[in-house]
């Protein structure tokens, strides 16, 4: 499964790229409008930062609109990929930037139709938002889980990309259930190393080399 932090913050992006786990970055106009900077000179930034997958998303609702600034977004770096809202003219632009070999990433993903229509339009990725329906009392993994059993039943190649992670537990679940990709905010991808066996097995294993009195280097 491919880790991918949602986030428009450079050091934190700095940080996890440095780690080796990250994949790829997801970005959205609420997480550039917290940056306080640019659009375009933050995603070109963060597309400096990792050679992975960047999500650059769409403001226009309309398809020409959504193509207009899409091919803006596409000039920025190789590994731009245009983020779509899961509307009938988002799903237009998917299938006419999929043809011009463009990469998509469907986002605001609620329900197993939804995916459906987007792998039928050559999406790259389909976003499904787990923790938006946890809060409406709906089950955001069972959406997973559906979305995987008819990618796999007709063979689609559409990644899913689970979104709106809010627990460790939610990123779990989604390994087991077979997930492509899950977007994590930076505090959820940090908290996935730590268990408090570890931590008080580390501060054993370092009380007892004190009293050695050596050292390694």
């Amino acid at each position: 499964m491919k880790f991918f932090v949602d986030t428009a913050e450079i050091k934190d992006i700095e940080e996890l790229v440095a780690t080796g786990l990250l994949d790829g970055v997801t970005t959205n106009p609420s997480l550039i409008a917290k940056s306080g900077r640019d659009f375009k000179e933050v995603i070109a930034e963060i597309c400096k930062i990792t050679d992975g997958d960047v999500s650059a998303e769409v403001a226009a609702t309309d398809y020409d609109g959504m193509m207009k600034e899409a091919a803006e977004l596409v000039k920025i770096a190789d590994n731009v990929v245009i983020k779509l809202p899961l509307t009938l003219d988002g799903l237009k632009a998917c299938k006419s930037l999929t043809e011009k070999g463009h990469k998509t990433n469907v986002t605001l993903c609620f329900s197993a139709n939804q995916a459906l229509l987007a792998a039928k339009a050559g999406a790259t990725y389909i976003s499904p938002f787990i923790g938006r329906l946890d809060d409406i009392n709906i089950d955001g993994l069972e959406l997973i889980r559906e979305i995987r059993v008819i990618y796999d039943n007709y063979g689609f190649e559409t990644e899913i990309l689970a979104a709106s992670i809010r627990t460790p537990n939610h990123v779990k679940e989604c390994a087991i259930i077979g997930a492509d990709v899950v977007t994590v905010p930076p505090a959820t991808l940090r908290s996935l190393v730590k268990h408090p066996l570890t931590d008080k097995g580390l501060e054993a294993f370092l009380a007892d080399w004190a009293k050695t009195g050596q050292t390694i280097a």
